[in-house]
């Protein structure tokens, strides 16, 4: 069964969590769970990597017993620990950790106390309210967790965009090397680039005769096969993705490939488009009556309604078709457009290379520059750099490019954006940078006037180039903060300074609309990797989606500018 990254950082969280349940040392739960995301942010495959004789790459913080459990995981899909662990808890207590407000602690008191080991209980505990009696519960927090336990079933599950992609790309290359597979295609909003995908379409043109259908539904990864037919089966996946592959013929590929790429939205534009010329538009082609005059190709479903091509990242009906129309679509921004990353971090603070290491990944992934901006003191979990550190940091980065090739390393800082605006370090200590990244890191639910405010007074500090993950979200795990983004971006605007669009795929942040807004403002963005390792330049690829979807052209992003054009641009934000 392959076995991906995403899989093996699962067993390592749930082993943290149950080792969590049952009290074990916080030390140990904390190595799983950095464990976990390290391998889970990695830009390469270990499973494919050990698979073809291939030696686990050193990993930060992962010491032999873990580097021994990974293997085992990538052969597997499990470990002996974890099967102990089950063993040693109740089957159904990891899911009461699915229900938000539950973590490991609380589970392990409602075990402890009430006997509570499955969401059933947890459910009657609440409403005979039990649960408030317990020490650092209270009736609020019964009745979140009861709203939680109602709304479960309307919460289908999403996946990141990275997360999706590890069983995409695999699954992909598996269906194309199946006797008579001509094509294949993921489409959905995978294939537009959405920062959460619900579940994976799959599209494939086949001969006659192809196995496809039964090898599709006998994958090693299927959990369970929801449906089966000549031309359609369905799937869930161990991870618990939905996919569904569809097969259809050549003469119908790009007809069936538009309507499944959606959005719902712009599909049904395209279809009234049809509809006044005549021509009835669907997944099998277009139609006049019916004789069949397109629909081999996408181009060929765009020229029948007289509109070029539109890239699958705009397919929103959010304009796209209008500008298509005037002939004014975008010359949206690719990776290979990016000459720099403006955003990383080195193991002086939370990261896991030198800054040679890193500079040097950077440059094997195309680029020519790097910012490294570690984290200010105020961040002490990150160990956030003081001024002093920052100076030695500043030396040490000097001596550093003399001895680099076809690499610049640039000088920054990722200060923290205090409560009331102002920057975590004195203008002392930023004077002598390159560039200024500022961020928020607290505070993320103040009242909207006054998060746009902090934002704002931080802006008009005297050194500030770049506002990192201007929203501050987590996908699935924290919301954006509340702004005035109008009043951020023109601020950003009139200072000067830049926004980013941060590739982490934990983040991707600004979001599409927002980062539309900058470029429609006059507002370059820098699409940043954030990386914390040399493996995180790969998440570049999915700034870049985000980029697009925000109909992003390369002159709207700061760092596709050669380090001679970028520099002047640096220097203004810095009073220079």
């Amino acid at each position: 069964m392959p076995v991906h990254n995403a899989d093996i950082a699962t067993v390592f969280e749930e082993i943290a969590d149950l080792l969590e349940i049952q009290g074990e040392n916080p030390f140990r739960i904390r190595a799983y769970r950095n464990a976990a995301r390290t391998v889970n942010e990695l830009g390469r495959d270990l499973a494919t990597l050990l698979a073809g004789g291939g030696e686990l790459p050193k990993l930060p913080g992962i010491g032999p017993d873990l580097a021994g459990k990974i293997k085992e995981i990538a052969a597997s899909g499990t470990c002996a620990l974890l099967e102990r662990l089950h063993r040693e808890l109740p089957p159904a207590i990891t899911e009461l950790l699915k229900v938000p407000g539950l973590g490991p602690k609380r589970v392990r008191l409602l075990h402890d106390s009430l006997e509570v080991d499955t969401v059933e209980e947890l459910r009657r505990a609440g409403g005979a309210g039990r649960i408030r009696e317990l020490p650092g519960f209270g009736e609020k927090m019964e009745a979140r967790i009861l709203e939680a336990l109602a709304a479960r079933p309307a919460a289908p599950q999403r996946f990141k965009l990275a997360v999706a992609a590890q069983y995409a790309a695999a699954l992909e290359a598996w269906l194309a090397r199946v006797p008579g597979v001509r094509k294949v295609t993921v489409a959905g909003s995978y294939r537009r680039m959405r920062e959460t995908v619900g579940d994976l379409d799959i599209l494939v043109a086949a001969a006659a005769g192809s196995p496809v259908m039964r090898r599709f539904t006998a994958y090693d990864e299927v959990k369970s096969v929801l449906a089966q037919g000549e031309t359609r089966s369905s799937v869930l996946l161990k991870s618990g993705l939905q996919v569904d592959l569809r097969l259809v013929p050549p003469e119908s590929y790009g007809a069936a490939l538009h309507y499944f790429t959606g959005s719902k939205a712009h599909n049904i534009a395209i279809r009234k488009l049809g509809q006044a010329r005549g021509l009835k538009i669907n997944e099998y082609g277009v139609f006049r009556r019916e004789e069949r005059l397109a629909g081999d190709t996408e181009e060929s479903v765009f020229a029948a309604v007289d509109l070029p091509w539109i890239p699958p990242e705009l397919r929103e009906d959010r304009g796209e078709i209008e500008a298509a129309r005037r002939g004014e679509l975008p010359r949206l921004v690719a990776l290979a457009d990016l000459r720099g990353d403006l955003h990383s971090h080195t193991k002086a603070t939370d990261g896991h290379g030198s800054i040679r290491e890193m500079a040097l990944a950077a440059k094997a992934a195309g680029l020519s520059y790097i910012a490294v901006t570690e984290h200010s003191r105020r961040l002490t979990v990150a160990r956030g750099l003081d001024p002093q550190r920052l100076a030695r940091q500043i030396d040490e980065i000097d001596r550093l490019n003399e001895s680099l090739s076809g690499i610049t390393v640039l000088k920054g800082i990722e200060v923290d954006i205090l409560e009331n605006g102002g920057l975590d370090l004195p203008d002392s200590a930023l004077k002598g940078l390159d560039l200024v990244v500022g961020a928020v890191h607290s505070a993320f639910t103040l009242p909207r006037r006054r998060q746009t405010d902090r934002i704002l007074r931080a802006m008009n500090s005297r050194y500030f180039t770049v506002l990192a993950h201007p929203s501050a979200r987590l996908l699935g795990s924290r919301e954006e903060m509340d702004l005035d983004w109008l009043r951020v971006v023109r601020a950003a605007k009139e200072r000067g300074c830049f926004l980013e669009v941060n590739a982490q795929p934990d983040r991707l942040d600004l979001d599409d609309v927002h980062a539309r807004m900058a470029r429609e403002e006059g507002v370059p963005v820098a699409v940043s990797s954030d990386a914390h390792s040399t493996y995180d330049f790969a998440h570049l690829q999915y700034g870049i989606g985000q980029a697009r979807r925000a109909w992003l052209e390369p002159k709207d992003v700061l760092n596709t500018r050669s380090l001679k054009e970028l520099k002047p641009l640096l220097a203004r934000t810095m009073g220079r």
